[in-house]
Protein backbone atom coordinates (compact mmCIF):
# COMPACT_ATOMS: atom_id res chain seq x y z
CA UNK A 1 0.00 0.00 0.00
CA UNK A 2 2.93 2.58 0.52
CA UNK A 3 4.39 2.04 -2.60
CA UNK A 4 0.90 2.99 -4.29
CA UNK A 5 0.88 6.12 -2.31
CA UNK A 6 4.70 6.79 -3.13
CA UNK A 7 3.33 6.11 -7.10
CA UNK A 8 0.55 8.42 -6.33
CA UNK A 9 2.70 11.45 -5.06
CA UNK A 10 4.81 10.92 -8.37
CA UNK A 11 2.59 10.83 -11.29
CA UNK A 12 2.24 14.73 -11.62
CA UNK A 13 5.73 14.64 -11.73
CA UNK A 14 5.46 12.48 -14.71
CA UNK A 15 3.08 14.24 -16.20
CA UNK A 16 4.90 17.40 -15.77
CA UNK A 17 7.90 16.52 -17.79
CA UNK A 18 5.54 15.75 -21.04
CA UNK A 19 4.04 19.39 -21.21
CA UNK A 20 5.60 21.29 -23.94
CA UNK A 21 7.78 24.24 -23.50
CA UNK A 22 6.84 25.20 -26.90
CA UNK A 23 3.14 25.73 -25.73
CA UNK A 24 3.87 27.59 -22.73
CA UNK A 25 6.24 31.17 -24.29
CA UNK A 26 3.93 33.66 -25.25
CA UNK A 27 5.74 35.95 -27.48
CA UNK A 28 6.61 39.10 -26.29
CA UNK A 29 7.44 42.53 -27.92
CA UNK A 30 9.58 45.47 -26.90
CA UNK A 31 8.19 48.66 -27.36
CA UNK A 32 9.86 51.04 -29.98
CA UNK A 33 10.90 54.05 -28.39
CA UNK A 34 11.31 57.52 -29.72
CA UNK A 35 15.54 57.27 -30.11
CA UNK A 36 15.49 53.52 -30.95
CA UNK A 37 18.03 52.97 -33.98
CA UNK A 38 17.61 50.72 -36.73
CA UNK A 39 19.91 47.54 -35.58
CA UNK A 40 21.33 47.07 -39.33
CA UNK A 41 21.18 50.72 -40.69
CA UNK A 42 21.62 52.73 -37.54
CA UNK A 43 18.53 55.14 -38.54
CA UNK A 44 16.47 56.33 -36.14
CA UNK A 45 13.06 53.98 -36.38
CA UNK A 46 10.16 55.87 -35.56
CA UNK A 47 11.27 58.98 -38.46
CA UNK A 48 10.10 56.67 -41.30
CA UNK A 49 7.02 55.19 -42.54
CA UNK A 50 5.80 51.41 -42.63
CA UNK A 51 6.05 48.36 -40.61
CA UNK A 52 8.94 47.92 -38.41
CA UNK A 53 9.89 44.08 -37.00
CA UNK A 54 12.45 42.74 -34.28
CA UNK A 55 14.25 39.81 -33.94
CA UNK A 56 14.20 38.02 -30.27
CA UNK A 57 17.46 35.82 -29.81
CA UNK A 58 17.59 32.45 -28.15
CA UNK A 59 19.71 33.63 -24.31
CA UNK A 60 20.50 37.34 -25.57
CA UNK A 61 18.40 40.06 -23.45
CA UNK A 62 19.29 42.55 -26.28
CA UNK A 63 16.40 42.54 -28.85
CA UNK A 64 17.54 44.31 -32.24
CA UNK A 65 14.86 46.24 -33.69
CA UNK A 66 14.62 46.96 -37.03
CA UNK A 67 13.26 50.77 -39.02
CA UNK A 68 11.47 47.85 -41.60
CA UNK A 69 10.42 44.61 -42.22
CA UNK A 70 12.60 44.67 -45.02
CA UNK A 71 15.91 45.19 -42.58
CA UNK A 72 14.72 42.46 -40.41
CA UNK A 73 14.69 39.55 -42.81
CA UNK A 74 18.39 41.23 -44.24
CA UNK A 75 19.28 40.65 -40.70
CA UNK A 76 17.64 37.49 -39.99
CA UNK A 77 18.44 35.31 -43.03
CA UNK A 78 21.93 35.87 -43.20
CA UNK A 79 22.87 32.11 -42.08
CA UNK A 80 25.17 33.46 -39.03
CA UNK A 81 22.03 35.19 -37.48
CA UNK A 82 19.55 32.48 -38.54
CA UNK A 83 20.74 29.82 -35.72
CA UNK A 84 20.21 32.69 -33.27
CA UNK A 85 16.46 33.41 -33.61
CA UNK A 86 14.21 32.00 -30.94
CA UNK A 87 11.17 34.24 -32.91
CA UNK A 88 10.66 37.66 -35.07
CA UNK A 89 7.77 40.03 -34.65
CA UNK A 90 6.23 42.70 -37.44
CA UNK A 91 3.71 45.10 -37.42
CA UNK A 92 0.40 43.98 -38.70
CA UNK A 93 0.17 46.66 -41.49
CA UNK A 94 -3.38 45.41 -41.65
CA UNK A 95 -4.47 46.55 -38.12
CA UNK A 96 -2.22 49.47 -37.57
CA UNK A 97 -1.37 52.99 -39.59
CA UNK A 98 1.30 52.89 -42.29
CA UNK A 99 3.26 56.16 -41.20
CA UNK A 100 2.83 55.92 -37.30
CA UNK A 101 2.74 52.06 -36.60
CA UNK A 102 1.46 50.91 -33.38
CA UNK A 103 3.39 48.75 -31.04
CA UNK A 104 0.13 46.93 -30.21
CA UNK A 105 -0.09 45.65 -33.72
CA UNK A 106 2.71 43.23 -33.42
CA UNK A 107 2.25 40.07 -34.72
CA UNK A 108 4.55 36.61 -34.85
CA UNK A 109 6.35 37.11 -38.29
CA UNK A 110 6.33 33.45 -39.22
CA UNK A 111 2.64 33.06 -39.28
CA UNK A 112 2.12 36.33 -41.27
CA UNK A 113 1.77 37.07 -44.96
CA UNK A 114 3.69 39.70 -46.96
CA UNK A 115 3.37 42.36 -50.00
CA UNK A 116 6.30 42.75 -51.97
CA UNK A 117 6.87 45.03 -54.48
CA UNK A 118 4.33 47.56 -53.30
CA UNK A 119 3.57 51.38 -54.69
CA UNK A 120 3.47 51.98 -50.90
CA UNK A 121 6.20 54.04 -49.59
CA UNK A 122 8.88 52.36 -46.72
CA UNK A 123 12.04 52.99 -46.03
CA UNK A 124 14.95 50.96 -47.36
CA UNK A 125 13.93 50.05 -50.50
CA UNK A 126 10.49 47.98 -51.66
CA UNK A 127 8.41 47.92 -48.61
CA UNK A 128 7.64 43.85 -47.12
CA UNK A 129 4.23 44.55 -45.87
CA UNK A 130 2.90 42.15 -43.32
CA UNK A 131 -0.60 41.06 -42.42
CA UNK A 132 -1.54 38.61 -40.04
CA UNK A 133 -4.46 37.12 -42.99
CA UNK A 134 -3.95 36.64 -46.29
CA UNK A 135 -7.11 38.01 -47.12
CA UNK A 136 -5.64 41.40 -45.60
CA UNK A 137 -2.31 40.83 -47.59
CA UNK A 138 -4.37 40.38 -50.82
CA UNK A 139 -6.66 43.52 -50.66
CA UNK A 140 -3.35 45.48 -49.92
CA UNK A 141 -2.23 43.48 -52.95
CA UNK A 142 -5.08 44.80 -55.02
CA UNK A 143 -5.05 48.25 -54.17
CA UNK A 144 -1.00 49.28 -54.03
CA UNK A 145 0.10 46.54 -56.05
CA UNK A 146 3.07 43.84 -55.20
CA UNK A 147 2.57 40.36 -54.86
CA UNK A 148 1.22 37.99 -51.73
CA UNK A 149 4.18 35.56 -50.17
CA UNK A 150 4.86 33.51 -46.69
CA UNK A 151 7.44 33.67 -44.73
CA UNK A 152 9.36 30.84 -46.30
CA UNK A 153 8.88 32.87 -49.12
CA UNK A 154 10.96 35.95 -48.58
CA UNK A 155 14.63 35.40 -49.47
CA UNK A 156 17.94 37.53 -49.67
CA UNK A 157 17.91 36.87 -53.19
CA UNK A 158 14.38 38.22 -53.43
CA UNK A 159 15.50 41.16 -51.29
CA UNK A 160 18.36 42.16 -53.92
CA UNK A 161 16.42 42.38 -56.80
CA UNK A 162 17.43 39.04 -57.81
CA UNK A 163 14.33 37.34 -57.86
Amino acid sequence: MKKFYSLLLLMPLLFGCNKSEATDQVHKTEMIHEHDRCHLCGMVITKYPGPKGQVHLKAEKIVPKFCSSRDMFNFALQSENKRQIDYMMVHDAGSTDWDRPDDGAFIDAQSAFYVYGTTKKAVMGPAVAPFSTKAAAEAFATEYGGRVLAFNEITLELLAGDK
